[in-house]
């Protein structure tokens, strides 16, 4: 097939080289997901220490004698199937710490660390590698590449068309307004029309507003973001932009995860679940559980109160006490650390967690349970229920973003129509999840419902064909 065209993907993270959440398997899959609509994507990310090495080989294709405070360099290599741009700048990306922060604090200057990446990709943009690729497409990834569009846009024009993907609007690049001329900004941008955000920068708006178009990861998610509940104080300047603004679904890498084939558990499939048991005996082993009647549900997840853990904490008496049993996996707000240790003491057997994060552990619970929670204040998509959908593991979710996009609820309607794949319950307060919690725990007890709920969901779309698909139609009604 012919080269549909280039396209640059910015972000701060991709697999397989640096993961902290779902941008980087998001940022990972696209390219390899784009090569059957005709598309050459070459993902560029920070140098971070260790990353060079992963590439193996690797070529020079991009200098800068002085960018935000010292020397630097792109660095062009291969990682599995994509191609990554390194922009190697010791001075910015050196760190003992993390992408973002280290010991919890993030790092004072990462205004300039990811002005410098957006930087490098417009100029990349503009005039090219010195290999002769230059892309068509600039697409940028969250706060930390929102510069890139704004420096196209304000700078010499090129013909390179802009997208800019909301992965999560909490997290929007807050800059104090004196670094406007570090920033390489021009004055007259920093105004409420442009990149001004209550009297401070902000790289996400710089983003939205500069963008030719602008994408979130699911259609329920792009609605919200024009209200005043979860547009976190960008809603109007959504709002405004709302002709071009796209709810474009994530998939999941479904050879990565796959009941069939996963090396971290035993194999099984809707066809054939015998295995799941063995799976589930396993994780209950794994965690210390003596599981009792009900459904082991399990929680993988950064423990925060936007993940509605606090929710969780309220409601886990009724839950224990109706048979269920808990297999939690995840760190995050020290206080709800503290809840999830206290309540493995409260309930031995019936409650194990772990805190941290173990990729393979996390394969075998969605292996091993019997149901995954989900009851997030907001989602802008989610992963984590898709990932359940593939393994046959119920998502109980809240109905909001991506997780209202993906899992059909189970409802008198929905179960007589064969369709429901999920729990889903709304309003998202204690209630809310006191009652899927309860309808999750009837559900089990009918043996035979939730063994076709389980296949059902087993075979729900959740893989990279669909959302490749849109994001090749709209690059190419960019360049029309």
């Amino acid at each position: 097939m012919a080269a549909a065209g280039r396209v640059l993907s910015v972000a701060s993270e991709a697999v397989p080289l640096i993961k902290t959440g779902g941008l980087a398997d998001v940022a990972g899959a696209l390219p390899e997901a784009l090569a059957p609509e005709g598309w050459d994507m070459r993902v560029m990310l920070p140098a971070y220490p260790g990353l060079l090495a992963k590439l193996g080989k690797a070529e020079e294709v991009w200098t800068s004698s002085d960018l935000f405070g010292g020397p630097a360099r792109v660095m062009m290599g291969r990682a599995g199937a994509v191609t990554f741009l390194l922009l190697d700048a010791p001075h910015l990306y050196d760190r003992r710490g993390g992408p973002y922060s280290e010991s919890g604090h993030d790092y004072a200057d990462n205004p300039e660390r990811f002005a410098a990446l957006s930087w490098a990709a417009a100029e990349i943009a503009r005039n090219g590698t010195s290999d002769g690729w230059r892309p068509d497409i600039l697409h940028a990834h969250d706060w930390q590449a929102g510069l890139a569009p704004a420096y196209l846009r304000y700078g010499p024009q090129t013909g390179v068309k802009t997208v800019l993907t909301i992965h999560n609007i909490a997290f929007q690049g807050i800059a104090a307004p004196y670094k406007l001329g570090v920033l390489r900004l021009p004055g007259w941008a920093f105004s409420a029309e442009q990149i001004e955000y209550y009297g401070n920068i902000s790289t996400l708006k710089a983003g939205l507003v500069t963008a030719d178009a602008i994408t979130t990861v699911s259609p329920t998610y792009a609605e919200e973001l024009m209200r005043p509940e979860f547009g976190m104080g960008l809603q109007g300047v959504i709002a405004a932009r709302a002709r071009d603004l796209h709810g474009i679904l994530n998939g999941v890498d479904e050879g990565v995860w796959s009941p069939e084939t996963d090396p971290n558990a035993a194999a099984y499939s809707s066809k054939d679940l015998k295995a799941k048991a063995d799976n589930r005996a396993a994780l209950a082993a794994e965690f210390g559980l003596t599981p009792g009647e009900g459904p082991l549900a399990i929680v993988v997840s950064r423990l925060t109160d936007q993940k509605g853990i606090d929710l969780l904490v309220a409601v886990l008496p009724g839950f224990i006490e109706a048979g269920g049993s808990l297999a939690v996996l995840g760190s995050g707000d020290p206080v709800l650390e503290a809840a999830m240790r206290r309540a493995a003491d409260r309930w031995p057997g019936r409650v194990g967690v772990r805190i941290g994060y173990d990729e393979a552990l996390s394969h075998r619970m969605f292996a091993g349970g019997d149901a995954v929670l989900v009851p997030s204040r907001f989602e802008p998509c989610g992963l984590t229920q898709m990932y359940g959908l593939r393994y046959g593991t119920i998502p109980v979710v809240a109905a909001t973003g991506g997780l209202n996009d993906t899992v059909i609820g189970a409802t008198p309607a929905s179960l007589n129509g064969k369709a429901a794949t999920g729990i889903t319950f709304h309003p998202v307060d204690a209630g809310g999840l006191q009652g899927a919690l309860r309808r999750l725990t009837e559900l089990y007890a009918d043996r035979a419902l939730w063994t076709q709920m389980v296949k059902r969901a087993m075979k729900a779309e959740v893989g990279w064909a669909e959302p490749a698909a849109r994001y090749a139609a709209l690059y190419r009604s960019l360049m029309k």
